[in-house]
């Protein structure tokens, strides 16, 4: 833990990357499968991480990010879009896997089954659209420390025009909307101003609350 809470203190929202220096591909599936076994509700993963480390796709993706240069200077870009509503056949497919991986399932599972069919049903597509947006920030969160651990650089995005980076990755075509990017390089020591400054966190005074 001491080399977790030292990591997160080395990292912060870089501003200015290496072009020159990419991240190791190993490194890159690191990221990714941490992201892979991040929770969500009910377990339904409701969202999918696009990995963008094609130079002209990049370079539109800047474009949509209103010239953010940590698109391009960075290897790879993560790009987090969340399901643009829960169907059945979405959720029948998690239930029809975890039946799969665990070997079975029962009257218990069957009915969990159907409550969430029903229950996300029963709901608009905007509103579930934004629940899965929020699985996929605690993906984003679960990615934001595995590149600390990495020793990675990377900075959370949502300064973007969510509609052209759909367009540029086709992604209503797969039933998904993007909701966060996140570059991974290398800082720029010489160039980004940021790096100097110290991290600013309110206290744990001030930020923890303890109910005893």
């Amino acid at each position: 833990m001491t080399d977790l809470i030292s990591n997160l203190q080395w990292r912060y929202a870089t501003k200015k990357m290496r072009p020159t220096k990419p991240v190791p591909a190993d490194k890159v599936a690191r990221i990714v499968e941490a992201v892979r076994l991040s929770p969500s509700a009910n377990g339904l993963q409701p969202y999918q991480v696009i990995v963008v480390s094609n130079k002209a796709v990049l370079e539109k993706l800047k474009v949509a990010a209103n010239g953010q240069s940590q698109i391009t200077d960075g290897s790879h870009l993560l790009v987090f879009a969340a399901w643009d509503n829960y169907t059945p056949e979405r959720i029948n497919h998690f239930f029809d896997l975890a039946i799969q991986v665990r070997g079975g399932g029962d009257a218990a599972w069957e009915n969990y089954r159907q409550q969430l069919i029903k229950n996300f049903g029963q709901r608009d597509a905007k509103v579930n659209f934004e629940h899965a947006a929020r699985q996929a920030f605690l993906g984003l969160g679960v990615a934001l420390v595995a590149a600390a651990e990495e020793r990675v650089d990377s900075t959370p995005m949502e300064g973007f025009n969510a509609q052209s980076v759909d367009e540029i990755l086709n992604l209503s075509d797969k039933g998904l909307k993007s909701v966060a990017i996140m570059p991974l390089g290398y800082r720029d020591e010489a160039n980004d101003w940021l790096l100097k400054q110290d991290k600013v966190r309110r206290s744990s005074e001030m930020f923890v609350i303890n109910v005893l």
